[in-house]
């Protein structure tokens, strides 16, 4: 059983601020400022995600607060002069709010941020229910795998179910989450689903294949 982490689980923060619908606007800001945090989900009933507000959602009312657009900036603009009007968490939130199940895979969590645009991601439940928040930070932990805990799963996961009786041992070293195979081995048809299962391993950074064929003395 592979001991790194693989799932979002593994990788959250499950001590979440968040903020009710009628959350003022200046308490909003407060609370992202004492937390260090750039989004904030918001919350209804009993603890389900409704939306999110972040510092996107805010900014609208620095930047229109002097100014007098005109029309076409104001068609053009339309949500974001709204949201510049905005009072509490229930206007300025974006919704639905973009989330991710414990369950998930930290490769699929990457994805959500990346396509959508987001550095945060409540974490929730079936029902809806907040259970913790993932950040890119946290996805990016898995990096900090030591060497040689990555050599050790290699090993355990890649090579030996892979490669039970080779020509020579297979060697694996690790620098810097870098993977390099050595060795020779029979059948070299299963040297690109080695490579392909290195790279999935949590933590590594590339691989280096240098796996030659070879036969029994």
């Amino acid at each position: 059983m592979s001991s790194s982490p693989h799932s979002v689980s593994d990788v959250m923060t499950h001590t979440v601020v968040a903020v009710g619908r009628d959350a003022p606007f200046k308490d909003i800001i407060a609370l992202m400022g004492q937390w260090k945090v750039s989004a904030l989900p918001v919350l209804e009933g009993e603890g389900r995600v409704i939306g999110v507000v972040s510092e996107a959602d805010l900014l609208p009312k620095e930047e229109f607060r002097d100014s007098d657009p005109d029309r076409f900036t104001q068609l053009r603009r339309l949500p974001d002069l709204a949201k510049a009007g905005a009072l509490t968490a229930g206007e300025l939130m974006s919704t639905p709010a973009v989330t991710v199940h414990a369950d998930a895979t930290l490769a699929e969590a990457a994805r959500i941020m990346a396509v959508r645009r987001v550095k945060r991601l409540p974490v929730v439940s079936a029902e809806g229910m907040l259970e913790g928040v993932v950040s890119r930070a946290d996805l990016l932990k898995v990096f900090l795998r030591s060497d040689d805990d990555i050599a050790e799963e290699v090993r355990r996961e890649v090579v030996s179910p892979l490669f039970p009786a080779p020509v020579e041992p297979v060697r694996v070293e690790v620098s810097d989450g870098v993977v390099s195979l050595t060795g020779r081995i029979r059948d070299t048809s299963f040297v690109p689903v080695a490579a392909r299962l290195v790279r999935a391993v949590e933590g590594v950074v590339d691989v280096e294949c240098r796996l030659a064929s070879g036969s029994a003395p």
